[in-house]
């Protein structure tokens, strides 16, 4: 059975949406019909704000018929129809957001006036339709304005209509059971539209304060800061406040913004961007604002009290982004504005960001955090930021003149200025890959030119404020030279050496680009000038020319026009022909540069970096990055889909990296350790490396591929192992220090000790990076030796069409050591014919000497080739046999021969300059000299032409 309370229910929708019908019949539709023409700014918005309310009060009508619906049918059936049934209370939420709305509308209209405005239109057709204004109201006076009248035909039904609401759905909760279902719905019902009876007070109070606050400006001040959505909350006039160093005479708090009025100007501050601080007196608190910073100072404690409290909660309801329920300041929701938010906006004042808008974090007034900067001229940069500045990760896009043309920056930034490593990609398709300092190429970095350009050009080297600067390499294509040597002030300037596509190498001393005093001149044929040059590298003045065959010419050198080089001056014949060895020691910038200070560009970030700690803050301006093409960038202008590999991936990783250090510090383990972290480009040892090999590869590779460089590239190898080993223990320094711990007394010991630094340099660290650095290296040793090479070729080449037991008898191989018996012929062979079967065990071992890069397993394989020999003579034998150097060496020859060995001095000078110190004098030295006398063996004339004598000394390969 219904109770009277929902009997009154329905009586009191009945009559709502009846009172809803006549007041859009009689007062919507009219002001409608009576709204200015939109012509004006203003008479649009008029029009808008009234369409709206007829809108809302449309919705109102439809929401209350509704309710209507659901009480009758309630009403109709109660036994079946329960009381959860009712719109107002399983909807309630629902039925509130349709009120609410209308009130917004509503007080909207009357904070621009604009039912004055639309009654005034039409001032006669509402002075007949007074009557029936008064009738629909109740206690209105009879002299009340048209516009009072408008006002209130609004505002009173509805204002009656929520206090019976909630005076009915308080009387239905007491007559509903404590543990009704539907007790729950009607408590909540009543609380709702209780609250919206505060909101409803709270909003008319709000409007029509703000509507007589147009009274009291200028018409300037009224037309800037006039708007539909504005409501004032506080106004200095009624607190007084005083705001310095503005000295503003007049202060006003807005909903959504801080106004201050100073003279005619109007300066208005977005709440979402306004951070407080209270102050220490009781008396003042101070403003942030992205740009301006104010104290306000009330003249009691009470004024500041109310003056921080309401600014701090329009705030807070500012960046919720709705109006606090029911009243300002009420809710769930903290009542202190966060510090950091996300916000958009355009900066004013003058400066770097002037008229450019921000869009993303901020944090105490100051982009804070990830945000995108635009300009208007195209200029972007998104980002991260810290404390207003550009700080971190950051991509810049800088409009160039032509159409579609940017200057794409992806780099590191350090307090707004590019710091750390970049990728630059310009405009012009050149790009910079490297070290930036205050927003200036710094350090090492490899500057190049685009791929079609009319003077192709690549520059890898240091750089000093911009400026090429130090140490550097530079290829000219279109002349066909590499420049290798020191540079200033973007010109080269110091020791260096010019290497031409055509195998022709200079070295001197470089002026202001220009090549000055006396240098070396080195030709593909071995010929060596040492004299002056020109400008363009020109023979002239006095030198001197030493041709292959030793003959020399000193005179004086110069060219003319049509006629060539001419020169006048002694040749000497009588000079004896220089041996091989001696054209070999003529290596370039050996001492010109010292191989410790020449890639300190490199070196240095990675030696700062682990000094420090590791610090998270440096990982990714050292270790680089991974994004996407800036030609997609310039497409899309997506920049926040840059694929970038993510920073917090790299910091975890070396977090990681660290710990599983600590736990690789036996050799073996070290060594495993070392080769994960030398292969991994995310590891500070990986990142090294590659950019050695960068280095190394800009240096030594195409047109560098010189083997009067091959001495510079070696002892490059070498200090890279020493360098990265210096990096490793000072990661394990770092990962010591994160646990609290620290290097025994006996690891320190070591570490200062520097013949133990350089057996872990190179029994650990040099077989793991030589591999990196081979392809290069070994070039430069096949060119150095190609000579020595030639000849050896030819005498195995002779070598291989004897046979075997020849071969023997000649190098006077003992009889009974031949192993005859491992021979297996046929009916037509004879042993004087056999080829390669002989100590076939130990040639196919020495062939391994070519399968890897390591000169200790090369020297592994020369031993096990040794131990091979022996074996074979012993099972000849029958007994074990330890061969005597006599018997060794013709056998070693003889494997040799048949190893067929493409390139043996290479391997063989490869294997002494690299390997470990703490073999010399050992057995893999002797070895190494045995394997290397022979080789010299089978260069001999004899030996190349077929042409054996019958008897020969195996002793004076000694």
């Amino acid at each position: 059975m219904c109770s009277p309370e929902e009997a009154a229910l329905l009586r009191l929708e009945e009559v709502f949406s009846a009172t809803l019908a006549r007041v859009n019949s009689l007062v919507l539709q009219p002001l409608l019909s009576a709204a200015p023409e939109p012509s004006e700014p203003q008479s649009r918005e008029c029009l808008r704000l009234l369409q709206q309310l007829h809108k809302s009060s449309q919705q109102l009508w439809e929401v209350t018929e509704e309710s209507l619906h659901s009480l009758r049918e309630r009403l109709r059936r109660p036994d079946s129809t329960g009381l959860e049934s009712l719109l107002l209370l399983r909807g309630a939420d629902h039925v509130l957001q349709v009120y609410t709305e209308y009130i917004e509308s509503y007080t909207s209209c009357i904070v621009v006036q604009a039912f004055q405005k639309a009654a005034k239109r039409r001032s006669e057709f509402w002075r007949g339709q007074l009557k029936a204004l008064r009738q629909l109201l109740s206690g209105v006076g009879s002299k009340g304005s048209v516009g009072t009248a408008l006002i209130q035909a609004l505002r009173q039904p509805l204002t009656h209509h929520v206090q019976q609401y909630v005076l009915l759905l308080l009387s239905l909760a007491d007559t509903v059971p404590e543990r009704h279902p539907a007790r729950e719905l009607v408590v909540n019902a009543a609380t709702l539209f209780g609250n919206l009876q505060s909101f409803m007070r709270q909003a008319l109070d709000q409007a029509v304060a703000t509507q007589a606050l147009w009274h009291s400006l200028s018409s300037r001040q009224r037309d800037a800061l006039c708007t539909p959505a504005h409501r004032l909350l506080q106004d200095s006039q009624d607190v007084p406040v005083t705001v310095t160093p503005l000295r503003a005479e007049r202060v006003m708090l807005f909903d959504d913004a801080l106004v201050l009025l100073q003279g005619h100007s109007v300066h208005t501050f977005d709440l979402k961007l306004v951070w407080m601080d209270p102050g220490q007196d009781g008396c003042t608190f101070h403003l942030l604002t992205p740009e301006e910073e104010f104290s306000f100072r009330a003249q009691d404690p009470q004024g500041h009290a109310v003056w921080l409290w309401k600014v701090t909660q329009a705030v807070c309801q500012a960046l919720r982004g709705k109006k606090d329920f029911p009243v300002l300041g009420a809710g769930l929701e903290p009542s202190e504005p966060p510090a950091c938010r996300s916000v958009g906006y355009t900066f004013r004042a003058e400066g770097r960001f002037c008229q450019a808008t921000y869009e993303g974090e901020w944090c105490r007034g100051r982009p804070h955090g990830k945000g995108t900067l635009k300009w208007p001229d195209g200029q972007n940069h998104v980002g991260d930021f810290r404390q207003g500045l550009e700080h971190g990760f950051g991509i810049r896009l800088m409009p160039q003149a032509s159409e579609d043309r940017f200057d794409c920056y992806k780099c590191h930034w350090r307090e707004g200025t590019m710091s750390g490593y970049g990728i630059c990609e310009y405009g012009t398709e050149e790009v910079y890959k490297g070290y930036f300092q205050e927003g200036l190429r710094h350090g090492f970095g490899v500057f190049e030119s685009a791929p079609l350009a009319a003077q192709p050009f690549r520059y890898t080297g240091h750089w000093e404020k911009g400026q090429r600067s130090g140490y550097g390499i530079q290829d000219d294509s279109d002349r066909g030279e590499r420049y290798i040597g020191m540079w200033q002030a973007d010109q080269r300037h110091g020791r260096g050496v010019v290497v031409t596509q055509a195998g022709v190498c200079y070295q001197g001393t470089f002026h202001a680009d220009k090549m000055v005093g006396p240098g070396i001149l080195l030709s593909e044929d071995d010929s060596l000038y040492e004299g002056t040059f020109t400008k363009d590298l020109t023979l002239m003045g006095k030198g001197k020319v030493t041709f292959p065959n030793g003959f020399t010419l000193e005179g004086s050198f110069g060219s003319g026009a049509g006629r060539g080089l001419h020169t006048q001056g002694v040749l000497d014949t009588s000079a004896l022909p220089p041996d091989l060895s001696s054209i070999c020691k003529r290596q370039l910038g050996l001492g010109a540069f010292p191989v410790e200070n020449r890639w300190q560009g490199v070196y240095g970030p990675f030696r700062d970096f682990v000094s420090a700690g590791c610090p998270r803050d440096l990982q990714e301006a050292l270790l680089g990055f991974h994004v996407q093409s800036s030609r997609e960038l310039r497409k899309s202008q997506d920049y926040l889909c840059c694929g970038r590999t993510q920073p917090e991936d790299s910091v975890g990783r070396i977090k990681d990296s660290l710990e599983e250090l600590l736990r690789h510090r036996e050799p073996e383990a070290l060594q495993q350790y070392l080769r994960k972290a030398l292969s991994n480009s995310l590891h500070p040892l990986g990142k090294l490396l590659q950019r050695l090999m960068l280095t190394f590869q800009a240096t030594y590779a195409g047109v560098g591929a010189n083997k009067h460089l091959q001495g510079l590239a070696q002892e490059e190898v070498k200090q890279h192992a020493q360098e990265l080993w210096a990096t490793y223990r000072g990661l394990l320094r770092v990962a010591l220090q994160h646990k609290g711990q620290a290097l025994d007394k006996e690891e320190e010991e070591e570490e200062e000790d520097a013949e133990t630094r350089d057996l872990h340099v190179h029994g650990l660290v040099l077989p793991l990076v030589l591999p990196s650095f081979y392809s290069e290296l070994f070039t430069l040793y096949l060119l150095l030796h190609e000579r020595e090479d030639s000849l050896y070729s030819q005498g195995i080449t002779s070598l291989s069409l004897v046979p075997d037991t020849k071969l023997l008898e000649f190098l006077e191989v003992q009889k009974h050591l031949w192993p005859l018996k491992d021979l297996t012929l046929t009916t037509n062979q004879r042993y004087s014919l056999v080829r390669d079967k002989c100590f076939l065990s130990a040639t196919e071992c020495l062939q391994k000497i070519m399968t890897t890069v390591d000169p200790q397993e090369k020297l592994e394989v020369l031993e096990r080739t040794y131990g091979e020999i022996e074996a074979t003579v012993s099972r000849v034998l029958g007994r074990d046999h330890k061969l005597p150097m006599d018997d060794l060496l013709p056998l070693l020859i003889y494997v040799v021969s048949r190893a067929r060995i493409q390139h043996l001095g290479a391997e063989i000078h490869l294997i002494r300059d690299m390997m470990d110190p703490i073999h010399t004098g050992g057995l893999y030295d002797f070895l190494l000299t045995a394997l290397e006398s022979c080789y010299e063996h089978i260069q001999k004339e004899d030996m190349r032409l077929h042409r054996f004598p019958g008897h020969w000394d195996s002793r004076e390969l000694w």
